[in-house]
């Protein structure tokens, strides 16, 4: 094609949005999420906000770093860019440029013609180098911008040095200077010519960065230097290397190192899809134990929330223990049931984190259904318990279920490591190695390189800790929980409505869902409950029966369900874990369980009815002597004091040293009172080995039942990611639609609105008519507006707004959630949010 014959290529980046078709404007807005929020009201609004400083600096996070490179070496070329010239830029890259610089067209962060293609301003402002940032490519300013500070004079003098004729201006001088340096011959008789030690000299700033110091007194290859211009002055002891020298000096490079392809995943081991499978079964059953021995725990002691917010480094230390797992594992494990809504704080005035009641409701679920749940959470998450321990920029200490854990990025790079794992043959454990390398060429500006790699880390660590993977590979539940999206294109179910609207009100914004699923995958619903069903054949059976053993102990052969299970955390404990549990029992284990309110007789019952093996005698003589000799000493109120009809008894305690911290006296031959509270007096006295009981001011035995703290009713902490979720393909549709139109109303008459409706595929739509609103009972208005969301039709509604106005729209619904329907507006022309409690009926329109 001769230039003659080539189209005109746009002249704006509005312009060239304009000219594209309706499939390239969605995949900009999925690509871009962040441009639809608030959505534009045509297209030059969508290219103003696309070459915003925030938007593109956004875009580029999101670049993989051949594309970034390519984009770097954009910015440092002339604009337009002649497509040899950025090829030659990047050798090496030739084969995947064209789809670098597709993708960068397709993110509005180039335009113009195809063989003269154009970085967005804004986008060559943040990549071009500057004094304070060399850029990726190691590069400095032009000779241009190094000489604007220089004075006319010397830029001559410079001229004369490099042996070239003086000029009438300095511009001219430049311009003379930068093609000398532009020519390779000229450059290389120049560059022969020159001293010992300047080559070096160069060759030291060739690659970056391009800024030197120098004394006031330079060595003579440093002054031959900077006579001819090679090395230029920045500001008194600075130097810099032109930008035309470096180029020269590198072959034509813009980067050292290409990488135009991505590295290779490589694999650590390999096993048979089973063997992950079950050793990934084997770890979401003990996450399953963790939490609820974790909640069990902080049920009975809540801890206490810090004045700034989170669980101080000693409770973390005591709930460390009582898991017996590493302190940065126990803070996985509180972060993980804290974003699953499961833990809370109480709000009390003295605050402290305790289970909510979601945490009942998940607990009474099947096994396979709470770690789904976990899992899901786990995926979508954006706090990083990883960074319990570390400082925040303002030298506070980071703790666990406090604020300043939230990282933007961290779902997306969860998601796209276990991304990495689906992508390897099934059994196959990656080297973390090689998947950090992936990761970090994938997203180069997402994070910084040392906070990047510490995520990758974590998320690999997480993954098998919460059994996603097993032995390091991804299971096949795991793989359900990043399942595609089904055929029909179904929206998600847990998507929320469009915007923020509030009740009573119409808005015209369109912002995607925060509960939305990422783009071309299932629901979150419907991701956890295949996952469920993968995982529920691998986990074992619950039980509800222990072995009983003559060493007081006994063995849970599997997990027991719950009630078992909560009892025996009582009466006994746990002395080992794993697939089976043994229990010893102890006087004081014993004595925990009478002082809980369970009675000798209830406690033989228990043992018979959940024992598959005989009750051993010397389990039956612990239990029987223990409640002899329970209560036989009561604690009430004084400050404290101590009865018992054993006078005997209580000269003991009296005598016993050990116990002249309480300040015991007595003052009858049954009673002893003490300065020490009765719960002190408990504590000390079970220490010496005596079993005392609490009573009441009655003189009542008060069993000290272990109370389930709960909080009220709580909602789990939302995500807070970086940006605006991806939106889904319908309401993208529906924003192009609505820019579309925007474009239209501007220019065109009423009979151009239906020729340009037809060239875009929208069908003309005619004004709704006059007179009374449409009136449906309300069950029958919800169905005809869910109708025409699946199918795409339009209806007419009734509709009185916060103002009592009452008008008429068409609507093509896109979605109907909670209590609003979302929906093009064809009267208005623009998306729109309606409650429904404000629609008075709806109208069925015609096809045709």
């Amino acid at each position: 094609m001769t230039t003659e014959q080539r189209p005109r290529p746009p002249r704006t980046l509005a312009e060239e949005l304009r000219s594209r078709g309706d499939e390239e404007l969605t995949a900009l807005l999925r690509a871009r999420a962040d441009l639809l929020s608030p959505l534009p009201g045509d297209v030059s609004q969508l290219a103003t906000r696309a070459g915003t400083r925030a938007s593109v600096v956004r875009a580029l996070e999101r670049l993989d770093v051949f594309t970034l490179q390519v984009a770097e070496a954009l910015a440092v070329a002339p604009q337009p860019c002649p497509y040899d010239t950025l090829a030659a830029l990047l050798p090496g890259g030739e084969r995947e440029l064209p789809d670098a610089l597709a993708r960068l067209r397709g993110r509005a962060l180039l335009w113009g013609a195809e063989h003269e293609p154009r970085l967005v301003r804004t986008a060559q402002e943040v990549l071009a180098p500057t004094a304070a940032r060399p850029g990726g490519t190691g590069l400095g300013p032009t000779v241009a911008e190094a000489c604007a500070g220089i004075s006319p004079r010397r830029v001559q003098e410079l001229l004369t040095g490099a042996g070239l004729p003086a000029t009438g201006d300095p511009v001219s001088a430049v311009t003379a200077l930068t093609g000398l340096f532009a020519d390779e011959e000229r450059f290389a008789r120049l560059l022969a010519a020159a001293p010992p030690g300047a080559r070096e000299a160069l060759d030291r700033l060739a690659w970056g960065p391009p800024y030197g110091e120098v004394s006031a007194r330079p060595g003579p290859q440093l002054r031959w230097l900077l006579d001819r211009g090679l090395l230029l002055p920045t500001q008194p002891g600075t130097v810099v290397l032109p930008r035309e020298v470096a180029l020269r000096l590198r072959g034509g490079r813009a980067h050292r190192e290409l990488r135009p392809r991505p590295p290779e995943v490589t694999a650590r081991a390999t096993y048979t899809p089973g063997v992950a499978d079950a050793a990934g079964a084997g770890a979401a059953q003990g996450a399953l134990g963790v939490i609820e021995e974790l909640l069990t725990g902080w049920a009975a002691e809540p801890p206490p929330v810090l004045r700034t917010g989170g669980v101080g480094v000693r409770e973390l230390k005591r709930t460390a223990v009582a898991l017996d797992v590493p302190e940065p594992q126990a803070a996985f494990w509180a972060e993980l049931a804290y974003a699953a809504g499961l833990v809370a704080g109480d709000g009390e005035v003295d605050e402290r984190y305790a289970p909510t009641p979601a945490y009942d409701a998940w607990a009474a679920e099947p096994g396979e259904r709470r770690w789904a749940r976990l899992a899901g959470v786990w995926l979508t998450g954006t706090r990083v318990p990883g960074l319990v321990g570390d400082r925040d920029g303002k030298g506070r200490t980071l703790t666990a279920l406090g604020p300043g854990l939230d990282r933007g990025p961290a779902a997306e790079l969860r998601r796209r490591v276990l991304e990495l794992l689906a992508a390897l043959p099934e059994g196959t454990a990656p080297d973390p190695a090689a998947v950090r390398d992936r990761i970090g060429w994938e997203l180069p500006r997402r994070m910084t390189p040392e906070a990047r790699d510490a995520l990758c880390a974590a998320v690999l660590a997480e993954a098998d800790l919460l059994g996603v993977t097993g032995r390091g590979a991804l299971t096949s539940y795991g793989r359900a929980l990043l399942a595609a999206a089904p055929a029909d294109g179904g929206l998600p179910a847990d998507s929320a409505p469009m915007g923020s609207v509030p009740p009573g009100s119409a808005s015209a914004g369109l912002a995607p869902s925060a509960g939305s699923a990422p783009a071309g995958t299932a629901p979150a619903a419907d991701r956890e409950a295949g996952a469920a069903r993968l995982l529920a054949p691998l986990l074992p059976e619950e039980l509800d029966h222990f072995l009983l053993q003559a060493d007081l102990t006994a063995v849970a052969p599997g997990p027991l369900s719950r009630e078992p299970a909560q009892a025996m955390a009582l009466i006994a404990d746990i002395e080992s874990k794993g697939g089976a549990t043994v229990y010893r029992f102890t006087p004081a284990s014993v004595r925990r369980a009478l002082d809980a309110g369970w009675t000798p007789d209830a406690l033989h019952g228990f043992l018979a009815e959940h024992s598959r093996t005989p009750v051993p005698q010397p389990l039956t003589y612990l239990v029987d002597d223990v409640a002899r000799r329970h209560g036989r000493l009561r604690v009430g109120v004084a400050a404290g004091y101590l009865r018992c009809e054993d006078e005997a008894l209580l000269t003991q305690v009296l005598a016993d040293r050990r116990a002249e911290q309480l300040r015991l006296r007595r003052i009858a031959p049954t009673v002893v009172i003490s300065g020490a509270p009765p719960e002190i007096l408990l504590a000390r006295l079970r220490e010496l080995g005596l079993a005392p009981a609490a009573e009441s001011a009655e003189g009542a035995v008060v069993t000290l039942a272990a109370t389930r703290h709960r909080t009220p009713p709580r909602t789990a902490p939302e995500p807070v990611p970086d940006g605006p979720p991806a939106a889904d393909d319908r309401l993208l549709a529906a924003a192009v639609r609505a820019i579309r139109a925007g474009d239209r109303t501007e220019e065109r008459t009423d009979e151009a609105a239906t020729a340009a409706g037809a060239r875009t595929g929208a069908r003309p739509v005619p004004p709704p008519p006059a007179g009374a609103l449409p009136r449906t009972p309300a069950a029958d208005t919800l169905a005809t507006l869910q109708a025409a969301a699946l199918s795409g039709d339009l209806v007419r509604i009734g509709y009185v707004g916060a103002d009592g106005v009452a008008a008429q729209h068409i609507l093509a619904p896109v979605r109907v959630e909670g209590g609003f329907v979302t929906a093009f507006d064809h009267t208005a022309e623009e998306v729109r949010t309606y409650p429904l409690h404000r629609i008075t009926g709806t109208v069925e329109l015609p096809a045709d």
